[in-house]
């Protein structure tokens, strides 16, 4: 291969690529919905008695605490859906 197909190639790539970032990001625009993560993961895990797993930790650090009470906040401040 020569250089110029190798560019050419690595420039059809980079192409691609950002037209499938755009397509997205106006998927995500007009959707209307936020991006969220998945349905697993560590924010379904709960311990025996149901709490989350920011309960889990046994010493949480003060920027734990203090990102739990902001959660709580906002969530008792939204509108509902």
């Amino acid at each position: 291969m020569t250089y110029l197909s190798i560019f050419t190639l690595a420039g059809i790539v980079f192409t691609v690529f950002l037209l499938v970032l755009a397509a997205m990001a106006v998927g995500v625009m007009f959707g209307r919905r936020a991006i969220s993560g998945s349905c697993g993961g560590l924010g379904n895990k709960t311990d025996g008695e149901g709490n989350t797993s920011c309960s889990l930790c046994q010493n949480p650090s003060e920027s734990c605490k203090e990102l739990k009470a902001q959660m709580a906040e906002s969530a008792s401040t939204e509108p509902p859906k």
